[in-house]
């Protein structure tokens, strides 16, 4: 949520013109959605060899797709609940990959990991039970989504090099944002939603 309102505004001003761009040769929305979670498996492969900056650049380069299918699908008019769907499937897919990686790397132990992931998994559970049994239109609200986290991870793997705890510091963060992300989303639904 806190970085959510900052996309939009670089969608407008960066992303746009690069979807024009990529419309104009024929890419789709979900080419790109694909592609973006294809280079999770690389990001995998590159925590798992220990090659952080290079995980780090795959992340980056993964998020820069997710962004540019989303302004692509609203620069040509082709915004599908499919993609919409697949888009947010996807990015669960990545952010599962990331995480493993860093486990199998070794950053972390297992049970950070397997716990930053429900954290993650309860976020966009959340949200999803309170839009369709809540009746809620939207539940986006709340500290840490998926931009928060990535960009936590983002910042451990930056100061990796100088401090050797700061992945699992990064993942004890989404960790408890997350949940606290949780708590904020059923009490928005307990306010909110139709009885």
């Amino acid at each position: 949520m806190v970085f959510s309102r900052l996309r939009e505004l670089i969608d407008i001003r960066v992303f746009s013109p690069i979807a024009l761009k990529a419309a104009y040769i024929g890419l789709k929305p979900n080419h790109i959605t694909i592609i973006g979670f294809l280079l999770g498996f690389a990001i995998f492969y590159f925590y798992a060899i220990l090659q952080p900056l290079l995980a780090l650049i795959m992340i980056i380069a993964s998020g820069f797709m997710d962004a540019l299918d989303g302004a692509l699908a609203r620069s040509i008019g082709f915004e599908t609940r499919f993609g919409s769907v697949l888009d947010a499937v996807l990015d669960r897919y990545v952010e599962f990959l990331i995480m493993i990686g860093i486990a199998v790397g070794g950053y972390v132990e297992w049970l950070y990991v397997m716990i930053a992931v429900f954290s993650s998994i309860m976020v966009s559970y959340t949200r999803a039970r309170a839009e369709s049994s809540g009746g809620l239109k939207s539940c986006a609200i709340g500290l840490f989504e998926r931009q928060e986290r990535l960009i936590t991870i983002i910042i451990g793997t930056l100061i990796l090099p100088f401090y050797n705890q700061a992945l699992r510091a990064a993942l004890i963060l989404i960790i408890v944002f997350s949940q606290i992300t949780v708590i904020q989303r059923l009490y928005y639904t307990w306010r909110h939603a139709k009885n």
